[in-house]
């Protein structure tokens, strides 16, 4: 009889356990309506403590500001972090010490990144040439000769350069020489430029001879840069509004063979008073 007693006390203590388990779990259902609600009214109160917060720092008095050393403080911080992060991007590019060394665009750009298009503009998309070549002059009995020379010495980094001049046949019935100063006025760096002609020249066909100032205009027309291949016009006069004035136009096309060699034709017109002659010469020029 014991026996039987223990076993119903112990179905009936099962069964009132199983019982509280589902009411518990009946009462969180009820219940779960206002969880919701209490962890909503919650964040609504975080949200207006952080804006509250945020009004503050807004509308905070200066003295509650920071003060020069703890802005000096994170502006420090700020710029190291960013070196810290240059750095970085500099040891991805995993370059080797020889290639750095052999590269001076590269070591100009890990220096400091340069203003491109500052330099496209500004760097000369002509060179300085020193010229030695062959010249034929038609209207001279087709009289063989020769001519040297320089054009466009830079003076500085400005526009203004240099250029002179020696022509002469074999059988002396021709010669002519000068020196001028050239300041090409549009970016350097442009495909296209101007530049007016002031100048020194003296001529000799036969037995007319002249010299005299030489002024007049050059235009420039850059093919491929620099000096790969260009076009050039240049119009001037001798003693302009004396009767010896002579007109002078040169035209020049010039094409580059190696980095520093080029090959250039030269058409020259000489109209005088006394004499219209002409020219004719193919040239070597080397680009130093």
């Amino acid at each position: 009889m014991a026996i039987n007693y223990s076993r119903e006390t112990r179905e009936q203590a099962i069964g009132n356990r199983q019982q509280a388990i589902g009411n518990r779990q009946q009462g969180r259902e009820l219940f779960l309506p206002f969880n919701w609600g209490r962890k909503a009214l919650l964040r609504c109160s975080q949200v207006g403590i952080l804006v509250t917060s945020l009004s503050l720092a807004v509308t905070a008095p200066a003295w509650s500001q920071s003060s020069p050393t703890e802005t000096n403080t994170i502006f420090l911080e700020e710029r190291q972090l960013s070196q810290v992060e240059e750095t970085r991007e500099a040891q991805e590019l995993d370059f080797s010490p020889e290639i750095i060394e052999n590269s001076p665009v590269l070591q100009e750009w890990l220096e400091e990144v340069p203003n491109v298009l500052a330099e496209i503009r500004n760097d000369p998309s002509f060179r300085t040439k020193l010229r030695l070549g062959y010249s034929q002059f038609p209207s001279t009995g087709q009289s063989a000769g020769f001519n040297l020379g320089i054009e466009d010495l830079f003076i500085g980094r400005t526009g203004l350069t240099v250029s002179g001049d020696y022509q002469a046949s074999f059988n002396n019935e021709r010669e002519a020489f000068g020196t001028e100063l050239r300041y090409y006025v549009l970016p350097l760096g442009g495909y296209v430029n101007v530049a007016p002609v002031v100048g020194y020249r003296n001529l000799t066909t036969g037995d007319f001879s002249t010299d005299g100032p030489n002024i007049g205009v050059r235009l420039l027309l850059v093919l491929s840069r620099p000096s790969a291949a260009d076009i050039s016009l240049t119009q001037t006069f001798v003693s302009p509004g004396s009767s010896e004035e002579v007109g002078i136009t040169t035209l020049s096309f010039g094409y580059a063979v190696t980095q520093n060699l080029r090959v250039s034709t030269d058409i020259q017109k000489q109209n005088s008073r006394a004499e219209k002659d002409s020219r004719v010469g193919i040239v070597l020029e080397w680009m130093p």
